[in-house]
């Protein structure tokens, strides 16, 4: 076998690789060859509980919502749907809440889960766009709110809010970069181990030895509608999980009973 490059011939399959050049000089290449190494996709996380006021400075935040009006909402209660004009955001200071969109299929994507400390609504009073997403509570809750108006006069009179947003909103496109690329190749059960990963994350309790207890009660339903597939899909997964001893359920509350194996099925 032979091939051109540049000034000279390379030719040869085993052993020192020679090359002839065109005024007849002769030179042995030795070639390295590096093993492929296998890519790893980025972890694809739910956005996280905190939102983008919610990562801001103790300080601005407290300052922000100190004159709120105290808003309740019961289990099951929607506080704002998607496509609604957004006149003001909302800061959880006790119970759940799930903010959601519409899929495809016609049933829901979880975006988010919600507990307390975190705020939602915030990008409609930034960007003066529609609400992006629909938020229901998943158990009473009490909010405190804060309109556009008394929005706007704070960053006014606190340019520092401003620039902090900037920042908290360049990471979370990352971090939305990241979980469309996953997503798009991870499997079925890659994309479960996701959803309970994430899960644990934001309300695991660690019991020792690997093992999690999500502090948190979910349905298969509302796995699914994490993950992105079929309720039917959750279902086989969790069977295999639980016949593995993987997962197991301690009164209604899932128990990841091995983090590291479920760690490298979200890995891809």
């Amino acid at each position: 076998m032979e091939l051109r490059f540049g000034e000279g011939v390379y030719s040869g399959l085993e052993g020192p690789r020679v090359a002839t050049f065109r005024d007849g000089r002769r030179a042995e290449m030795r070639l390295r060859v590096r093993p492929v190494e296998r890519t790893r996709l980025p972890m694809a996380k739910l956005p996280r509980p905190e939102s983008l006021l919610a990562a801001l400075p103790a300080e601005l935040s407290q300052s922000l919502f100190a004159k709120a009006r105290p808003v309740s909402l019961a289990a099951s209660e929607t506080l704002f749907v998607a496509g609604e004009e957004g006149d003001g955001c909302y800061r959880v200071d006790e119970g759940l809440l799930k903010a959601s969109v519409a899929a495809a299929t016609g049933g829901e994507r979880i975006l988010a889960i919600l507990g307390p400390g975190s705020v939602v609504g915030e990008l409609s009073v930034i960007d003066g766009g529609p609400r992006s997403a629909s938020v229901t509570a998943l158990r009473d809750s009490k909010l405190s709110f804060v309109g556009r108006a008394a929005f706007e006069a704070f960053g006014q009179s606190t340019p520092g809010l401003y620039r902090h947003m900037t920042a908290l909103l360049a990471h979370r496109l990352r971090d939305t970069n990241d979980a469309l690329l996953a997503t798009n190749f991870l499997s079925v059960k890659g994309r479960v181990a996701r959803a309970m990963l994430n899960l644990a994350e934001a309300f695991g309790r660690d019991l020792g030895q690997g093992r999690i207890l999500i502090r948190q009660k979910v349905s298969q339903s509302d796995l699914a509608a994490m993950a992105g597939i079929a309720r039917e899909n959750v279902s086989r997964v969790l069977n295999d999980w639980v016949h593995r001893s993987l997962v197991s359920r301690l009164a209604g509350y899932y128990c990841l009973e091995n983090k590291a194996v479920l760690d490298r099925e979200a890995e891809g």
